[in-house]
């Protein structure tokens, strides 16, 4: 196995461990190991590929749980975001952005930590918060965190919060899926090398759910706020 294959390996089942255990924060985790052997749309579109396998499963699973009303309500403004996103994508990388996005997420961080209610003015802002979200996941796939924010100001447990992850996820790869590949980001040799790292990739699904059995609801919502910290000191200091 050469390094890119192996460091994708790598990047795929840690990436997707976590975001079996906490709904979120797959690319995160995966993108800085992708990074090291590869351009961004070129892991974007490997990322795309196992959201596409994994998001079916987790939805199904999940079905229950997921708050239906709010994903309606993020679906539409989402897709235009991550449609100018993946553009954005294809033609440049306006770091500012991306930037703004990380010193934003760590307010809402150091927010949740001093106070548990939620922040009225992302409560009225819904449509525009999944268009970023959406624009964000189309051109750094770094939407989690963003729907992180939402999801966790309008639900009040984590079962539901992590299930409707999941919901908003899967949407976002199901529109993107096409999008990219009609961008030429998407492509056969991704597909075919994805292969190799399937095996590792469920591997990495049945650790995570069996890891997420076994963690206690303050725990988990812990972890999530730590990841989401995580991604915006990240999203600040990676060019």
């Amino acid at each position: 196995m050469d390094m890119m294959l192996l460091l994708l390996t790598i990047g795929i089942f840690t990436g997707f461990f976590v975001q079996t255990i906490t709904g979120f924060a797959g690319a995160l985790i995966a993108l800085p190991f992708l990074l090291f052997v590869m351009p961004l749309p070129d892991a974007i579109g490997y990322l795309s590929i196992f959201y596409f396998i994994s998001s079916p499963i987790h939805v199904y699973k999940e079905w229950k749980y997921i708050d239906k009303p709010l994903l309606k309500k993020l679906a539409l403004s989402s897709f235009f975001g991550l449609l100018i996103g993946i553009i954005v994508l294809a033609y440049g990388q306006p770091v500012i952005l991306k930037k703004a996005l990380g010193v934003f997420i760590i307010l809402f961080v150091l927010n949740s930590l001093k106070a548990n209610k939620e922040i009225q003015l992302i409560s009225k802002m819904k449509y525009f918060f999944g268009f970023l979200g959406g624009f964000f996941s189309g051109v750094f796939s770094t939407g989690g965190p963003l729907y992180l924010v939402i999801v966790k100001n309008e639900t009040s447990d984590v079962k539901t919060l992590r299930a409707t992850m999941f919901g908003v996820l899967g949407l976002i790869t199901f529109m993107r899926i096409p999008v990219l590949a009609f961008e030429g980001i998407l492509t056969v040799n991704q597909l075919y090398n994805s292969l190799y790292v399937l095996p590792f990739f469920i591997l990495a699904l049945i650790l995570g759910k069996k890891v997420y059995l076994k963690l206690n609801e303050l725990f988990l919502k812990r972890i999530m706020l730590g990841l989401l910290f995580l991604s915006g000191i990240m999203l600040l200091i990676k060019n």
